[in-house]
């Protein structure tokens, strides 16, 4: 099964799987990942060497994991994903690097931000990607939250995830 699949998957073997992952990437058994972590299992536990220059989505992920438990009641949860989090963590890393993709092929002056000629130039790009935008303009003034003039990542994640983006060309099955 690929990753997505066994990640977002509540069957024993996978939980085993997600379970023995975990320990991997918790090198001194503390039962708490950090940021730090986890960057270093996705280098060197998955060798997804690739992702390593993507360090806002596997912020954005981290953010969103780290707190998805309300109901523990460990003592450091707050600053760091425990084992019940994980699988969440593993979820939100698929989809914000998919966004981070995404993001990556609207922002074409590499700069980490989208200005708003790129913006309207990846108009047609982003129909692709499931969202239709009728005004330019006024879209980019709406996900421009601190009126920087620049779209960032996060402005970003936080207008397309309840689009429900999706890249046409990525291998989720």
């Amino acid at each position: 099964s690929t990753q997505s699949t066994w990640a977002a998957s509540r069957s024993r073997l996978d939980y085993a799987k997600r379970s023995e992952l975990f320990y991997l990437f918790d090198p001194n058994g503390n039962r708490y990942l950090s940021l730090a972590e986890i960057d270093k299992g996705l280098r060197d536990i998955l060798r997804l060497d690739s992702v390593f220059d993507a360090k806002p989505a596997i912020m954005r992920a981290f953010q969103a994991a780290k707190n998805a438990n309300k109901r523990s009641r460990a003592r450091l949860g707050a600053d760091f994903v425990t084992r019940s989090e994980f699988r969440l963590l593993l979820l939100y890393l698929r989809q914000y690097f998919e966004l981070f993709v995404m993001f990556d092929r609207v922002d074409s002056g590499s700069d980490r931000r989208i200005d708003l000629g790129e913006f309207r130039d990846a108009v047609h790009m982003m129909e692709g990607w499931g969202v239709r935008i009728d005004d330019p303009d006024a879209e980019f003034k709406l996900i421009d939250k601190n009126g920087g003039g620049k779209i960032l990542f996060q402005e970003f994640t936080e207008w397309a995830i309840p689009k429900k983006l999706d890249l046409e060309d990525d291998d989720e099955p």
